[in-house]
């Protein structure tokens, strides 16, 4: 595996008003929301770490400690920048920043672990058989 510490991804994204606090619920304002900011977070290290991988790979996310640290208007671009911290066997731990066009409105630690997608899949697919019967 060539995922090594250091290595860094960056992605952009321009808030919609389908990600603002008010239409999640999540709060009453028209600004980027706390859990759509989890989501471009997790995307940045995602897009980071899955070109490294064999096609049969992916990642998902297992932690994130988060700050939210000032509000972003809809329409306005944001850049995310991740950097993988360690790589512990399948355990990566990242550093994510994001700003918009004007300051830096969060920063997390992130876990995501390898997983190989068929062995996930038939462990999803076992869970909703023991519900479904």
């Amino acid at each position: 595996m060539s995922i090594k510490p250091g290595l860094v991804g960056e992605i952009t994204h321009i808030v919609t008003e389908a990600e603002t606090a008010a239409t999640y619920g999540s709060g009453l304002v028209p600004t980027l929301s706390t859990p759509h900011l989890v989501a471009l977070m997790e995307n940045a290290a995602r897009e980071t770490v899955q070109a490294y991988l064999p096609e049969n790979q992916s990642t998902v996310g297992t932690m994130i400690d988060l700050q939210h640290l000032a509000p972003t208007p809809v329409g306005m671009e944001v850049h995310l920048r991740a950097e993988v911290l360690a790589v512990e066997g399948r355990r990566l731990r990242l550093h994510i920043e994001a700003w918009d066009e004007v300051e830096k409105i969060g920063r997390c630690e992130h876990e995501r672990f390898i997983i190989d997608w068929e062995r996930f899949m038939q462990r999803v697919a076992q869970k909703e058989h023991q519900i479904r019967g």
